[in-house]
């Protein structure tokens, strides 16, 4: 139970690579962020990061009509189906190639894939009773280079294919006689989008140098005839010709794999068109208009584009970051507009047409707009550098971050969404902190300031400097949060503030090397620092800011960190140690050799092994949990380490990540990527972003000839506890993940007995033996049992049942009506548990409040979210409900008056109270 943590939710990113979709109801995005895919909720505004991952980055998502499958296909071609209701991955497939797009058709029976040159439509999993999820009907050739988009006709009959080859062809998904592929020309640059008009066969393609080409067909959608099938046309085929040789050349032929099993039909498409059956006519295009977005002398390379077929709106992306919305076929422009300064790599429309959702992958930017109104109805971007630091508030509401973009961001852990971003560092941010009010965010950077926020203003009320320019390093607040300490990594001093006044109180020096660490006691006004010259200097910030204890160490030393109660103190050195110390008698407690737990990757470009490599690799994150019996350990490695202190031994291990597409995710090399000239990850294949040249040529002008393209190597650069005990959080290269306790799925009785079973439980519920079933609840400890006892018991005897509740399992009752107040609907209920408890139990609570203070906070927690959510409500609906009020009171009025008079009595009083009725219905609405 203690350590059942899963993964809950990603924060920090929301976008990097591949195509955006929205939800059948419209009210919904999801993104694909690195190998995971994060689903934002544009109703409720909040986040939530599936439980699914990919081996790599997923380049493409197909979402099914009806909203319940997606499609996940990563770099490599390797494919997931993920069922979006019950978030679990129902099958596996290889595709053996790169994919470039997938679509599923409007009516959900098939969807088509793309891979190179070729279009692979397969019959939807959950429509043939198949035990092959991934069933291939036919494969589709006729573009001489990549595939790059697909488009269906909305009865499902034809899809179209854009190609690098800047050709356009249209298949029918059916055996149709006069439409069995089409290719179209025209333009001069890759096709970005190929889009059918509705219910028609009309064609609008887009390309990317800005040019939009009309086509019009001569045949509607109900004009296309079933073909013959496969064998009646090779008989009328031989008929016809007589020779064998040109049967390689039919329109359809049926392939078998290596196994000998049927692989469905292939139909190659050629230059010239296909032969006419007698007295059907083939459908034909025509190049109805041509339509250019750029103006003269103002080039813009065309990045993204998408198309609603019912409103007939076309949004097409720049490389720029400007968007422009056409209405179609007479490109009339709405409006244009520019929202960021890089390439627009994804567009999106919702089935409604109201909003439209753009991913900026060069910033890591997710913009949801519409465009009716001209404003954002959702605007989120995540770090698009490393996250350096993290720390939670007080209350485990929400986290602040910072990273080496200079941006200081705070979230809301119930959301998962960033609330405020602070821009005013320079330079990379080291380390952020929260005061202990809760509301002040303290940040350190290597531009040489220490910036301390208001989160009730927003805004940068102080700025503290040296007297001379240094980069900071580490950053402390005391628990009063009057005094500010950062440590600088070239001066080796460090300086001290009081926030109060923003002067600079002192510089404490004593270190021979980079100060590392600063962490202040919780408990007492001692400074612990630690540095590269193998010291902990502990400093009295009471007597004169003195030197109080100098701890030696074996090597030097990285981090340090108080226990919660402010007993011990952890120090993490360079040869993989982690040291545990008693800061008042300066004597060593214990240690922990973790050099081994890390399981270092081994770098593409490395030439040494992980195993060698790891012997020069330590922790650079500690974190104690809440009730301080644990300790949280990270480092540059993949895994997460979690080990008993009083043991010294490692409890689990958690992996953050299966991402292959980082660097240093596996032990050994794979050999099939070394040649003899060494491993083909040195090989610079330029940045490939669609905006420049794929290879650096001599002579070659267009691109950025400077651009690399590099693997971001895993690591964790830090780690926190909530002080609610009941998640944490930890900054890695892929963003901030959280990982919560999963109690659901956890059998973890108390003291259990035979005789304790659910419908031993049930019988005392009957017996109305409230106490009594409570005790067996919990000694049985399954959380549904526990939460249908506790709502059995009346409101009224409430009180009474806290009160005969034994003291072993008050603490247990506080901890799960903190939890369940999270997110059950009964809220006054829960209410008078906590009030009741708390109040009955208040002085026992007290005394052991160091073990219950990660209840208390989850308690404080949930209370406060509630009073927010329930505050906005009443602000919005005040009026209204005074309203209701004054009419309620009336009406009561009236009534009394009907039965206390007699009938022409009551009459008049009846008129009277109508009068009233009408006075005080206007003047309600004069109040509002």
């Amino acid at each position: 139970m203690k350590f059942a943590y899963k993964f809950s939710n990603l924060l920090g990113a929301v976008y990097r690579h591949g195509n955006l979709s929205f939800s059948k109801d419209g009210n919904s995005v999801i993104s694909p962020v690195g190998n995971r895919m994060s689903v934002f909720d544009l109703k409720n505004n909040k986040s939530e990061t599936l439980p699914v991952s990919t081996n790599k980055n997923i380049t493409c998502v197909g979402l099914s009509p009806d909203g319940n499958l997606a499609i996940l296909v990563d770099e490599d071609g390797a494919a997931i189906l993920v069922s979006l209701v019950t978030r679990a991955v129902l099958y596996h497939h290889y595709f053996h190639k790169p994919v470039n797009s997938v679509s599923f058709s409007p009516d959900g029976r098939k969807f088509v894939v793309t891979r190179e040159n070729v279009a692979l439509m397969y019959n939807a999993p959950g429509k043939n009773r198949e035990f092959n999820a991934f069933a291939l009907d036919k494969s589709y050739y006729g573009p001489y280079d990549e595939t790059t988009c697909i488009d269906w006709t909305t009865d499902s009959k034809c899809f179209a294919v854009g190609s690098k080859d800047m050709t356009t062809w249209i298949f029918g998904a059916e055996r149709w006689a006069n439409l069995i592929y089409y290719s179209l020309g025209g333009h001069k640059d890759v096709i970005v989008g190929c889009f059918f008009e509705k219910d028609s066969l009309d064609l609008y393609t887009v390309s990317q140098d800005g040019a939009l080409c009309v086509w019009e067909s001569d045949t509607e959608l109900d004009e296309l005839r079933k073909g013959p099938k496969y064998s009646e046309r090779k008989k009328m085929a031989e008929e016809r010709k007589r020779r064998e040789e040109e049967e390689a050349e039919e329109d359809e032929i049926e392939e078998l794999g290596e196994d000998g099993e049927r692989r469905g039909d292939v139909i190659k498409g050629r230059a010239d068109a296909p032969k006419e059956i007698e007295g059907i006519r083939n459908v034909r295009y025509k190049q109805k208009s041509k339509h250019f977005f750029n103006k003269e002398g103002d080039f813009n390379n065309l990045t993204a584009a998408a198309f609603h077929k019912n409103t007939h709106i076309l949004v097409t992306g720049f490389a720029s970051g400007a968007f422009h919305l056409h209405e179609l076929p007479d490109f009339d422009l709405i409006h244009s507009l520019s929202i960021s300064d890089q390439r627009i790599s994804a567009i999106s429309i919702n089935p409604t047409g109201d909003w439209i959702g753009f991913g900026c992958s060069g910033r890591g930017q997710l913009l949801v707009w519409e465009w009716q109104s001209e404003s954002y109805v959702f605007k989120q971007q995540g770090h698009f550098n490393n996250m350096a630091s993290l720390a939670y508030s007080p209350d485990g509401q929400y986290l602040a971050t910072g990273g080496d973009d200079g941006k200081v961001k705070v979230w809301n852990t119930n959301s998962g969404l960033c609330f405020v971003t602070f821009t005013e560092h320079t330079s990379s941010v080291t380390n952020v902190i929260f005061t202990t009010s809760g509301f002040v965010v303290v940040s350190a950077s290597l531009d040489g300031t220490v910036r301390a926020y208001d989160l009730h203003r927003y805004r940068n009320f102080r700025t503290l400097t040296s007297p001379r320019p240094a980069q900071f390093s580490s950053l402390a607040v005391d628990v009063s949060g009057e005094l500010v300490c950062a440590g600088a990594q070239d001066s080796f001093e460090i300086f001290l503030w009081s926030m109060q006044t923003g002067r600079l109180l002192e510089v404490l020096s004593g270190h021979e090397g980079p100060v590392s660490c600063l962490c202040f006691s919780p408990v007492q006004s001692v400074l612990a620092s630690v540095s590269w010259d193998k010291t902990v200097r502990l400093w009295d910030m009471q007597d004169s800011w003195q030197t109080r204890e100098v701890l030696r160490l074996t090597s030097d030393g990285l981090v340090v960190t108080y226990r919660p109660d402010g007993q011990e103190l952890a120090v993490a050195t360079l040869d993989g140690e982690i040291t545990f110390w008693n800061p008042q008698t300066a004597a060593q407690t214990g240690s922990i050799a973790g050099r081994h737990d890390l399981q270092m990757g081994r770098k593409e470009t490395e030439k040494i092994t992980a195993k060698q490599s790891a012997k020069g690799k330590a922790f650079t994150s500690l974190c104690y949990s809440a009730d301080g019996e644990s300790m949280l350990a990270g480092g540059q490695s993949k895994f997460v380490c979690i080990y008993n202190i009083k043991e010294q031994i490692l409890m689990k291990k958690f992996e953050i990540s299966c991402n292959l597409s980082l660097d240093a995710m596996e032990e050994f090399l794979d050999r099939r990527k070394m040649t003899e000239f060494g491993s083909l990850a040195l090989v610079d294949e330029g940045a490939g972003d669609g905006d420049g040249v794929e290879l650096s040529l001599p002579g070659v002008r267009r691109g950025d000839m400077s651009s690399r393209h590099f693997k971001p190597e895993i690591r964790v650069s830090s780690l926190r506890f909530s002080p609610t005990g009941r998640s944490w959080a930890a900054a890695s290269t892929e963003g901030l993940l959280i990982y919560s306790l999963d109690a659901s799925l956890i059998f973890d009785p108390y003291d259990l007995d035979m005789d304790i079973t659910p419908v031993s439980i049930r019988c005392q519920l009957k017996k109305k033996e409230w106490t009594s079933a409570i005790v067996l609840a919990f000694r049985l400890n399954e959380t549904s049992l526990i939460r249908e006892v506790l709502e059995a018991v009346p409101h009224d005897q409430v009180a009474v049942v806290s009160s005969s509740l034994p003291d072993v399992y008050v603490e247990k009752l506080l901890d799960f009506v903190a939890s369940s107040l999270e997110n059950s609907r009964h809220l006054q209920f829960y209410l008078t548990w906590a009030q009741n408890l708390l109040t009955l139990h208040g002085q026992k609570l007290k005394n052991r409040s160091g073990v219950i203070m990660p209840t208390i906070q989850q308690l404080l927690k949930s209370i406060q979210r509630h009073h927010d959510d329930l505050s906005k409500l009443c602000d919005w609906n005040i009026y209204t409900i005074r309203y209701i009020k004054a009419l309620s009171k009336q009406r009561g009025m009236k009534r009394m008056a009907e039965d206390s008079l007699s009938e022409e009595e009551g009459g008049s009083v009846q008129m009277g109270s109508e009068d009233e009725e009408e006075d005080m219905i206007s003047e309600v609405l004069m109040v509002n």
